[in-house]
């Protein structure tokens, strides 16, 4: 391989990190945030939703669609202090200002026509994904149109408002006999109660994709992992453990199972990140010929080192973490259904195809630079590796202390 070739390499290499790192933590997950709707019903009328929304998201929104200087003074006070019956306080202070905020942008027809809501008692709050929610309860009512369908739609807390991006809002339904879930975004804001099964299914797969590709975090942690494997045993071996384990606690934390506070969860995505990315530049110091032996390897495709297995171990631990960080993008607070449970199952196997897609796309890139050039190969993993682990540092010490 000729050395212009190799500092092509190298600057590409240096180029991915850079973009990297100049997306900085809050790209992890992004400024986005996610909003709660349990929908209950029976054909006559009547519809009630019970809502959860991030308190401090629902203050500023509210007070400036609403124009209500006092409000935003009376909630941010109250979040500050971290003082929860404040913060109930204020927004029941100014009711009008932040009901009519989240009726102007949720809505509920039945075969075309509007109901219309009131707020079934005041606010009260809660907690989700570690930080304060406002809880909210809407009786809305319809046209008596027996047999007609009925559509949510949710346009809550848009882009436009440009406090944060990419708001999604979970459903989960029990309405006319129908119960399922759905995953509305300012792509797909509304469904319809009587939609068939695999509509809803084609939603969390989508959110779940979605959830991979912009978990900057999980990517990171990917690309660690496809670094720091030299064989495909290693690398399908890595992906196993890490799937395995993660989908166990994703589906014990998305059911309400286990309880996890973020305040832990995110700091040790992080620490994770740079623990896998650093294994791999460990390797890289060892001896040539202690690597290359072990690079050949023999043995069947279970056939690993000490530090092989010990690395396993390590990513099989991490994948639990990462599996209470895909939750969090869901945070399902309702009753247990099969319904609920599929709809979780599929937007796991979002996340997974996601997950295998990349390593289809660039381990067989990396194999074949290795055989052609180990040592580009090692200078190319070792950059991305070292990148991986500074940033995976980086978000550590910011999410320990809060930033």
């Amino acid at each position: 391989m000729s050395q212009h070739f190799r500092r092509l390499l190298l600057t590409a290499g240096a180029a991915v990190l850079l973009l990297l790192g100049l997306a900085g933590p809050s790209a992890a997950h992004g400024f986005s945030s996610t909003v709660y709707l349990h929908a209950t019903g029976a054909d006559g009328g009547r519809l009630r939703t019970a809502l959860k929304l991030e308190y401090d998201l629902l203050v500023v929104s509210a007070a400036d669609s609403g124009r209500d200087d006092a409000l935003f003074q009376a909630g941010t006070d109250a979040f500050d202090a971290d003082d929860t019956a404040a913060e109930a306080a204020a927004l029941n202070a100014h009711r009008d200002t932040a009901v009519g905020y989240v009726t102007g942008r949720l809505g509920v027809t039945v075969g075309g026509e509007a109901c219309t809501a009131e707020p079934s008692g005041g606010f009260r709050m809660g907690r989700a994904e570690g930080v304060p929610y406002a809880l909210l309860d809407l009786d809305w009512t319809c046209p008596e149109r027996h047999g007609a369908d009925q559509e949510i739609r949710s346009g809550l807390f848009p882009d436009s408002e440009e406090y944060v991006t990419g708001t999604k809002t979970i459903v989960t339904y029990t309405v006319d006999g129908h119960s399922g879930s759905a995953a509305l975004d300012s792509a797909h804001p509304s469904f319809s109660v009587e939609r068939p099964w695999t509509a809803r299914f084609v939603e969390f797969f989508r959110l779940g994709a979605e959830h991979l590709l912009t978990g900057t975090d999980h990517i990171l942690f990917l690309i660690a992992l496809i670094a720091g494997s030299r064989r495909p045993r290693e690398v399908v071996l890595a992906a196993t453990a890490f799937t395995v384990a993660h989908s166990v606690t994703f589906l014990l934390a998305a059911l309400g199972l286990v309880d996890v506070p973020a305040r832990i969860v995110e700091p040790v995505i992080a620490l994770s990140i740079a623990v896998v990315a650093g294994w791999h530049l460990w390797r890289l110091r060892r001896p040539r010929a202690e690597v290359t032996a072990d690079s050949r390897g023999a043995g069947g495709p279970l056939s690993l080192d000490r530090a092989g297995w010990a690395r396993l171990g390590a990513v099989f631990c991490f994948g639990l973490v990462h599996g209470l960080g895909f939750a969090g993008a869901l945070g399902i607070d309702a009753a247990w259904s099969w319904t609920l449970l599929w709809s979780l199952l599929v937007f796991n196997v979002g996340i997974e195809a996601v997950q295998l897609g990349l390593i289809a796309l660039t381990f067989p890139l990396l194999a074949l630079l290795r055989r052609r050039s180990p040592r580009a190969a090692a200078w190319v993993t070792g950059l991305a590796a070292g990148g991986v682990a500074v940033m995976g540092c980086v978000w550590f010490v910011q999410r320990v202390l809060g930033g």
